[in-house]
């Protein structure tokens, strides 16, 4: 039996921003015609070839960006993702500075008195 790749790994696919844009652009046109959200995503992602739930969560970020729902904007993600990134190189550094620390003090332990 053939080895399965992971699921990500298959279907993995990337959008540009502006694919993405023209798919929530044509969902919400499309609620507004129809005056209801049933069926809206799935239809504008079946027309453009796109999968469902990749144009579902790029409405709900975008519904959250606009200020229409509640939830972390796209800026603040970035902004935590840098600060977790900054966070975790000063732990990193204090680490390090702390091994140094241990191994200069032992060091000044370890040398013979004058």
């Amino acid at each position: 039996m053939p080895q399965e790749l992971p699921r990500k790994k298959r279907n993995q696919r990337r959008y540009t921003p502006d694919e993405r844009d023209q798919a929530v652009r044509l969902v919400r046109q499309l609620r507004a015609e129809l005056g209801t959200d049933h069926g809206t995503v799935q239809r504008v992602a079946r027309q453009l070839g796109y999968g469902t739930e990749s144009v579902r969560k790029w409405v709900r970020q975008a519904d959250i960006d606009d200020g229409k729902k509640a939830g972390t904007t796209s800026e603040e993600a970035a902004r935590i993702k840098a600060l977790e990134q900054e966070n975790k190189e000063l732990k990193r550094s204090n680490e390090i500075l702390r091994r140094a620390s241990a191994y200069f003090a032992q060091a000044e332990l370890d040398r013979p008195w004058k």
